[in-house]
């Protein structure tokens, strides 16, 4: 299988129909809006054909003859068909716009909604860069094609079905004339459009990479300053921007010859029916009202070859897109609950809380081995037996697994082998909905989301009242920073909390965790953004927070973790050492070398 963000393997792909089904069964909620948008075609093709044979009957019966007792009648007809037109593209208009913008909403809908439930494995290799486009440039263009391309390939094949009959059951020979240049027309098209087609899949890829290095040069904006990475950021996105103005010139060549060749060719035509049709007329085989008809139908049945020519090649341009939605919306996720642990417990959209049981807080590794899909083996054989209330506190050097082993925990990845039991149940027996809704998480880099200090408190507990935030806020020792803000707590973050040091926004990820009511707590680094004299007034709100908690603690300062229960000492993913602070430091082998060392340092 393509690894997501595989360009290549989407965008050279032949038209597959089978991606296109799946994108129509979306499209069901919208059956009613689109029976309504292609009946209006139909109507459209039908005073389309009508038109020059309500001119022909003004030509012939009117001014041949000189009775104007028939004008007050063409007039009526005249009026009805304006009326018909008017009120059939209005409705088209407006029919073909909802279908559209609905289908992008459900589209985006059905993707953002994949992406709640897929692990973090999946964001681990895959560029955020392609996620973004595929819910926006990709979504866009599947629902552009979707409803007026659809619906203007209904409007054209009708029209060119309805001017075929009328100019074979009016005249044989000027019919055949007309369609003896669609051949010419038909290698035209197959020529310039597989030439388009290929420049836009060129395009369609560079456009991926260049929203990658879009959002990568933005996150990491500060690297780049710091790092004095101007000038070589600059020039690979020159690089990507230099290729795809390249090949959207080349698209845009090919476009430009393209047309004014199909009119050449659409003025052959006109130019056989007025040569043929000019020597019936004058030979009185037929009227000049019939000669107006063909001519005007020349015109006709070439623009909707033409518009069916280019929407055909669009729904080429839109496989690749289709094939990048289609892989999010189905891809499958590497953890997942069962059929039977869904049906008891909900998705996480829809959780049926009612059967949620307590958590009490016992977690055991039975025998537990975890590799990344790409990578060496992290844990090896970890066997560990935690008590409800009980605080861990995990040590080792970078890579030695802690992070491993609380990401386990939170079931954001599952063990290769071995299992995890939570109060003594196998993990995978309850909703991963179930388990996150007991857990508190404050990340070693905090993240809070566009808002208010308030707002992003409330995250931790949606139906938190603002007291509650409050007094998480004061239990943090964050109150303090918020009061001075000249909106207090309605004082709006900025985009990632940019408006605030790293300090505050660890202090007020810790709140929000609070205001949550863990089972199980979970500290990365928790103090390691805050400075000594706010850690030390905020290492008493946590061990008040911790009691009656199951607590793992990842720490590099060791004197936060002097009064956990139990430390484990972690070596490539392998217990080296575990017991209290006290019993370790006695033993002085690994922990009390690493705490010595610190205290000196200190």
């Amino acid at each position: 299988m393509q690894t997501p963000f595989d360009e290549t393997t989407f965008t050279d792909v032949k038209f597959d129909a089978s991606v296109w089904k799946k994108l129509f069964i979306m499209m069901r909620p919208l059956k009613r809006t689109i029976a309504i948008a292609l009946l209006c075609g139909v109507m459209l093709a039908v005073v389309d054909v009508a038109y020059p044979l309500l001119n022909r009957y003004a030509i012939d019966t009117i001014i041949a003859s000189g009775d104007l007792s028939l004008l007050p009648r063409f007039i009526a007809m005249y009026a009805l068909y304006v009326v018909v037109l008017v009120g059939a593209v209005y409705t088209f208009i407006l029919a073909a716009g909802k279908i559209q913008n609905q289908l992008a909403y459900i589209i985006r809908k059905r993707a953002f909604e994949k992406l709640q439930n897929l692990p973090f494995a999946y964001y681990d290799r895959t560029p955020a860069g392609w996620i973004m486009a595929r819910l926006t440039s990709d979504s866009r263009q599947l629902s552009d094609i979707l409803s007026w391309g659809l619906i203007d390939m209904t409007w054209g094949l009708l029209m060119m079905i309805g001017i075929t009959v009328v100019m074979f059951v009016i005249n044989v020979k000027l019919a055949l004339i007309t369609l003896s240049i669609l051949p010419l027309l038909l290698i035209a098209s197959i020529y310039f459009r597989k030439r388009i087609l290929k420049a836009y899949r060129h395009i369609r890829k560079q456009n991926s990479k260049i929203t990658g290095a879009f959002n990568e040069g933005i996150g990491g904006a500060k690297t780049t300053k710091t790092l004095v990475l101007e000038e070589s950021n600059f020039k690979e996105f020159d690089r990507l921007t230099t290729s795809m103005r390249r090949h959207s010139i080349r698209a845009a060549m090919f476009a430009g010859l393209y047309f004014p060749t199909i009119l050449f060719i659409a003025s052959i035509a006109t130019a056989l029916v007025f040569y043929y049709g000019g020597i019936d007329v004058s030979t009185g085989v037929i009227t000049i009202g019939v000669l107006y008809v063909f001519v005007s139908y020349v015109g006709q049945f070439f623009d909707p070859v033409m518009q069916m020519a280019n929407i055909l090649a669009r729904f080429q341009e839109a496989q690749a897109s289709a094939e990048r939605i289609m892989a999010l919306i189905e891809e499958d996720p590497d953890i997942k609950d069962t059929k039977e642990v869904l049906a008891r417990y909900g998705t996480l959209e829809n959780p049926k809380r009612e059967n949620w049981e307590l958590l009490k807080g016992d977690i055991t590794f039975d025998d537990v081995t975890f590799k990344y899909s790409k990578g060496e083996q992290v844990l090896k054989n970890f066997s560990l037996d935690v008590k409800a209330g009980q605080s861990v506190a995990l040590v080792g050097h970078t890579g030695a697994g802690k992070s491993t082993i609380v990401n386990l925990i939170c079931r954001f990845y599952e063990p290769t082998t071995g299992q995890i039991l939570i109060d003594g149940k196998p993990m995978k027996d309850r909703s991963i909905g179930w388990l996150h809704d007991k857990l508190g998480y404050v990340l070693q880099s905090p993240h809070l989301f566009s808002g208010t200090i308030m707002e992003n408190i409330r995250y931790g507990n949606v139906h938190a009242d603002d007291y509650a935030c409050i007094e998480a806020a004061k239990l943090v020792k964050a109150d303090d920073f918020i009061k001075r803000f000249e909106k207090g707590y309605d004082t709006e973050v900025g985009e990632g909390g940019a408006r605030l040091s790293v300090g505050q926004k660890q202090l007020i990820s810790f709140a929000r965790a609070l205001i949550a009511d863990p089972r199980i707590l979970i500290l990365d680094e928790a103090t390691s953004s805050v400075d000594t004299q706010t850690e030390k007034a905020l290492q008493h709100a946590i061990e008040t927070v911790m009691e009656g908690r199951t607590t793992f603690v990842i720490a590099h300062r060791l004197s936060t973790i002097v009064h956990a229960d139990m430390i484990l000492v972690l070596e490539d993913g392998e217990i080296l050492e575990r017991g209290s602070h006290e019993t370790l430091i006695k033993n002085r082998g690994a922990y009390y070398r690493l705490y010595t060392n610190q205290f000196q340092h200190s």
